[in-house]
Formats: C-alpha cells, structure tokens, sequence
C-alpha cells in the first residue's frame, strides 16, 4: 500500500504542470487524497472489516467530492485530477497509470450482482464528465473523450468518443496523455463526407440536364425548321451545399 501511495503521489508531479511543491500536492490535491483514504478502506475491506470501509469512503467522499467504493481495485500511479464528482463503483478496476478526470463515472447498468462495473487497462486517459458504464472491457493505452457514454468493450490503443461511443482507431502511435484536447471529431468527419456526397450527387444530376438540355434544344430547332412545334427549355441553377451555418459546423470556426 505504500509502494502505491509513494507511485500516486510522484505522478501528479508528471502529470499535472500546476504541481509545485510536494506540501502543495499533500494539502491541495483531491485525487490523491481521495486515494489515500481509499487504500486504507480497501485494505479494511479486503480483510472482511464490516461497516468501517463505507464509513472511511463516505468521509473521504465529503471532504473531496469523490466516491470510491472500498471494493473498487485501483492500480499504482493512478491520478484523479481535480475530481469533483468521479464515481468509482465497487467491482470497478483500475490500471496502473490511469489518468481521471472531473465528473468522471466507472458505474453499473442495473441491479445485476457479481462484476457489474468496468475494467480499466493500463494508461487509460478518461476525459471530463465520460461514463464508462457495465462490465466492459477497456483495453491498454485507451483515450476516452470528455462527455462520452462507453457501453461496450474498447480493444487497446484506440481512442473512443460521442454518445454512444464511437471507436477511432490510433493504434500503434503513441499519444500523450495530457493532449486530451487532440481528439478527432468522428461526427463533423461523417458529416462531412455525407454532405461531399450530396454535392457529387448535385453534380451529377446537374450534368445529366445540361445534357438533356442541348438534346431539346436540338429537337426543337428540328421541329422548329419543320414548323411543327416549339419547345421552350427552362435553364437550372445547381444548389450545392454551401450554406454558412454548415461551413461553420464543419470547421468548427465562429464566423462573424
């Protein structure tokens, strides 16, 4: 449990370019002391301690506005950053070197019993306000945006956003954890390539009446010459997608 305490706090210092000193990271740090009450009620609990366990997490949970339920396996070098709101549920388990965020929540689906709650690999960055819920699998290495819903398994070195989650596939390049905010927008990208298509579509269709176009007007001065009959063509304007508010979704800009 010390081993583990000494990895926890030497981290933050890595992790987190606001740590300065160590009285600072002892007294200021939330996420650390949240973890440091939760190895002792977790110790307490693995030992078949009743009642004692909750209480220490409780009180934990009051004066950090974390909740780590004694049950949960939290591995060595894991940093909780700020943390307000992070919910670890009790069969959650945590690998080592994971990096939480504020609002954070390792929770269940239902009612069910035995494992009802994730496992966590190793380096597993989970961004502000993500819900990882049920007994799934989160792969080595994984990235989860801030404000997704992962309800399924996620392989390692994979990057996961939306609501659901969506899985971006990164693997074998190896990213820094603190970079959570160079994440793709997979929503903006399938937008993208559908609105691509709809103008490749216009193009096409637009083509086809230019086409029929000079074949009426050659019928008609055909007919005309003859007397018979006149035909009047309309001309068509294209409509592709051009509108500003789609511009600005896509390139994520404010224009003014």
């Amino acid at each position: 449990m010390l081993s583990s305490l000494s990895t926890d706090f030497r981290i933050i210092f890595e992790r987190d370019p606001a740590a300065r000193n160590w009285l600072e990271v002892l007294f200021c740090y939330p996420g650390w002391q949240a973890l440091l009450f939760h190895r002792f009620a977790h110790w307490l609990y693995c030992i078949g301690i009743p009642f004692i366990p909750r209480m220490i997490s409780h009180l934990a949970r009051f004066l950090t506005g974390i909740e780590i339920h004694p049950g949960a396996q939290i591995g060595k070098g894991v940093f909780i950053d700020h943390g307000m709101g992070v919910v670890i549920g009790e069969t959650a388990i945590l690998g080592d070197y994971s990096l939480i965020y504020q609002g954070v929540t390792l929770g269940g689906t239902g009612k069910e019993t035995g494992k009802r709650h994730p496992t966590l690999g190793e380096n597993v960055v989970v961004g502000a306000g993500a819900k990882v819920l049920g007994n799934i699998q989160i792969g080595n290495n994984v990235r989860i945006g801030a404000g997704s819903v992962v309800l399924r398994d996620v392989p390692s070195d994979c990057t996961v956003v939306g609501v659901p989650g969506r899985i971006v596939y990164r693997s074998g390049v190896r990213v820094n954890p603190l970079e959570h905010g160079n994440l793709p927008d997979s929503e903006a990208a399938v937008i993208r390539a559908l609105v691509d298509r709809i103008e490749f579509l216009e193009q096409e269709v637009q083509q086809l009446r230019c086409s029929q176009s000079k074949n009426n007007s050659l019928v008609a001065a055909v007919l005309s010459e003859a007397g018979d009959l006149e035909i009047h063509t309309e001309t068509d304007k294209s409509c592709l997608l051009r509108d500003r508010e789609i511009r600005e979704f896509l390139e994520g800009s404010d224009c003014q």
